[in-house]
């Protein structure tokens, strides 16, 4: 009888010593003293067994309202491998590895030993030690492909030195994570300079801190910026982490903090042959009511629609989070050079390029987007 219902093995934290029964549920307690209640219904929504769960994709099969809502077990165990086994009224017969069950317990101790796991993010401001990998190692080695990920996750912004520089390189390295999300400006877009600019990234002037495509309902997750060539003056990168800037904001201006989480405004993208608008809030919250995202290009925005009684105070945030972002004390910068990217959280840090003289040498870029559920989803599979 299936166990765990997954592609991944579960350590064993701590034995099970014993199960009992109580009304609506079974307590279990753990060699380490611990106790966990798990409902007869969690339980049989979550069993394992090849009736429930079809063994080629993992996938459940069963449906939790296929059994009586009171469903009872006739009786519980804690078998002679350490499995938590339960017998049915209905019949049914249930086994849960004990790896897997406390990896899934949702006592109050369970719960925060996991939200503890999950807050992970690092912020970061003008002192940051800029994570910095090798093309060779990143391109040949999983184990050094993790850590790369895992500092893209968990820090927002980290450099790849070494690669290639002839056009379309970038293309392998984004592809050792996923595949690539294409845009309006395509799979690999060219930041150069041009005559007949599509958008302000493609004049030499400044370019103020912003994330990507906010005109888009969901934003990009990664970006990457490859450098082919920079012997032009000036286009130094500027870089800050739009969550270390929400957390500041909310501890020294709540009330600004709190209308740019609320107050949605509109973001559009339009050029000759596309149209692309979002209303959102700069500042967007996850389930828990923490920062998961950062909305913000100035030279992308549309006039507010915003009630009157609400357009100031609203201006005085909005003008509070811009002027936070020019503060030194949160600005990390460095010129790129040719071999050199950037691979950074388009939805958490935002960045921009200094103004450089075109006529002083030649400056060719290439960039794409890879979504954050394909760095998320490699991450656990290189995990595994």
């Amino acid at each position: 009888m299936n166990a765990i219902a997954d592609y991944r093995t579960y350590p064993l934290i701590s034995p099970l010593l014993s199960a009992q029964l109580a009304p609506d549920l079974i307590e279990v307690t753990w060699a380490d003293q611990r106790r966990s209640p798990f409902h007869h219904l969690w339980l049989r929504d979550n069993c394992p067994c090849s009736q429930c769960v079809y063994s080629v994709t993992r996938e459940q099969v069963f449906e939790i309202a296929d059994v009586p809502e009171h469903l009872e077990p006739l009786s519980v165990e804690v078998d002679d491998q350490g499995a938590l086994r339960v017998q049915w009224e209905d019949g049914h017969d249930s086994r849960y590895d004990p790896g897997w069950l406390r990896a899934h317990a949702y006592d109050d101790a369970s719960r925060a030993e996991r939200q503890a796991t999950r807050a992970r993010k690092q912020r970061w401001v003008a002192g940051l030690t800029l994570p910095v990998f090798e093309y060779s190692a990143v391109m040949n080695d999983d184990s050094a492909l993790l850590d790369w990920l895992l500092a893209v996750r968990d820090i927002g912004l980290s450099q790849v030195r070494g690669v290639p520089t002839e056009p379309g390189s970038l293309s392998l390295l984004a592809q050792r994570i996923s595949f690539i999300r294409e845009s309006n400006f395509g799979v690999l877009f060219n930041v150069q300079s041009k005559v007949d600019a599509d958008s302000n990234a493609y004049t030499a002037f400044n370019l103020p801190l912003h994330t990507d495509l906010p005109t888009r309902e969901l934003q990009p997750g990664l970006q990457f910026l490859h450098c082919l060539i920079n012997d032009a003056e000036g286009g130094d990168s500027r870089f800050v982490d739009g969550f270390a800037i929400a957390q500041t904001l909310r501890q020294e201006d709540p009330q600004a903090y709190r209308l740019l989480c609320e107050v949605p405004v509109e973001f559009r993208n339009k050029d000759r042959r596309s149209d692309y608008r979002c209303l959102a809030p700069v500042i967007a919250l996850d389930v828990t009511g923490e920062v998961a995202e950062i909305r913000m290009a100035n030279f992308l925005r549309g006039a507010f629609n915003i009630e009157p009684d609400v357009m100031l105070p609203y201006y005085r945030a909005y003008r509070h989070f811009i002027a936070m972002t020019r503060e030194p004390r949160f600005q990390f910068r460095q010129r790129l050079e040719a071999g050199q990217l950037w691979c950074f959280d388009n939805r958490r840090t935002l960045h921009a390029r200094d103004a450089f003289d075109p006529t002083s040498g030649a400056r060719h870029f290439q960039g794409c987007y890879v979504d954050r559920d394909e760095l998320l989803s490699r991450i656990l599979v290189l995990q595994r």
